[in-house]
């Protein structure tokens, strides 16, 4: 789900991110190299086509290393690795790719790496000694790689307004839930919490990317992001509790086609109305919705999916669980009298702590 994300037939945008990574032998030999305030292009594929695509400088095919790269870089032409970056097959490598590429870029190296890379269907590392950056190839995908602190500090302002969206999402869904129980729900409290629900994702998939990116530098963001997103499990069951699907849809498909609402449509809540299946007109909608029951039999934290399934199949609707007597719920496929008991206890004590919350509010 990483946005940016492109994929090839040998190479993955993210998978490449992460080969050049904090923490990697690859980033070792780019820090050392960049320190240095030499320039360097790395080509990174298939050893048969880069050798095709190049000529002279010296054959190697030694382990690779992070100091034999720095010292290779040292010489003008471009070191060339196998496709999991083990071995340095060439040094001192001179490019020749099809000049009728179109490049956008200026500089003689760059303009070399990004052809490179677009033909070869490869990975092409370009550190440039002028502006001291370093450029990623991969494929038809350019990326700059940034420095270790602007990526933290990017990645913590996004942690922040994270934070911000998912106390939005959870003040939603705790007012959804209390008026599930009172059986009050109208469809703008659906679309409001499903709304949260996206933003929420979003931002989530913005800071993906910094994380990977980061590293081994990352793992404390990567840490507060999961802590962080753990209501999101439950907050995407409003969408399957409510939606009203056409015929061969699925949840997921709606799922899909919600999440990719653009941003000005999410904030209308008539976009969202009809992307559940109720029309845009959401004055229209004058009744009472009554969901399905998957998010809060969840909650209770007491049933497996598959009981949650057999019940929603049974009964179709949360209020028609909580109104059936312990018989009928027997009925229910790998439900017993224990079991029955069990989960009106527990509907009725999430029922009391959601009045709760709502009352410490």
């Amino acid at each position: 789900m990483t946005k940016g994300k492109r994929k090839s037939s040998k190479f993955d945008y993210s998978d490449a991110v992460v080969m050049v990574a904090p923490g990697t032998k690859l980033r070792e030999a780019i820090f050392a190299i960049r320190q240095s305030g030499n320039g360097a292009l790395i080509c990174i594929g298939d050893p048969k086509r880069l050798a095709e695509l190049s000529e002279g400088g010296v054959e190697l095919n030694a382990p690779y290393t992070p100091q034999l790269l720095y010292e290779l870089s040292k010489m003008d032409g471009a070191i060339i690795l196998n496709e999991d970056a083990s071995r340095i097959l060439f040094a001192n490598r001179f490019l020749k790719p099809d000049d009728r590429i179109p490049t956008d870029e200026t500089g003689t190296r760059h303009r070399a790496a990004e052809r490179l890379a677009k033909q070869a269907k490869c990975i092409v590392i370009a550190v440039s000694e002028r502006r001291a950056t370093v450029t990623l190839y991969v494929c038809d995908t350019k990326h700059v790689l940034e420095n270790i602190p602007t990526l933290l500090s990017k990645a913590t302002q996004a942690i922040q307004t994270l934070e911000k969206y998912i106390n939005a999402l959870n003040q939603a869904t705790i007012d959804l839930s209390t008026r599930e129980f009172e059986d009050m729900v109208t469809i703008f409290d659906v679309c409001k919490t499903v709304q949260r629900y996206v933003m929420v994702v979003r931002i989530t998939q913005e800071i993906e990317p910094y994380i990977v990116e980061l590293g081994t530098e990352g793992r404390l963001i990567d840490m507060q992001l999961k802590e962080l997103i753990i209501p999101l499990e439950d907050a995407e069951l409003v969408i399957r509790d409510y939606a009203r699907l056409k015929p061969g849809m699925t949840y997921e498909d709606l799922h899909e086609r919600i999440i990719e609402i653009s941003q000005q449509d999410l904030l209308n809540l008539e976009n969202i109305s009809q992307a559940l299946g109720y029309g845009a007109n959401m004055k229209a909608i004058d009744t009472y919705l009554s969901p399905r029951g998957y998010r809060l039999l969840t909650m209770t934290r007491r049933l497996t999916p598959q009981l949650i399934e057999n019940l929603v199949q049974r009964f179709g609707s949360l209020q028609q669980i909580m109104r059936a007597p312990k018989e009928e719920l027997c009925q229910v496929e790998g439900v017993g009298e224990v079991l029955a008991e069990r989960i009106r206890l527990s509907l009725n004590s999430l029922r009391s702590q959601l009045a709760l919350d709502r009352a410490r509010r």
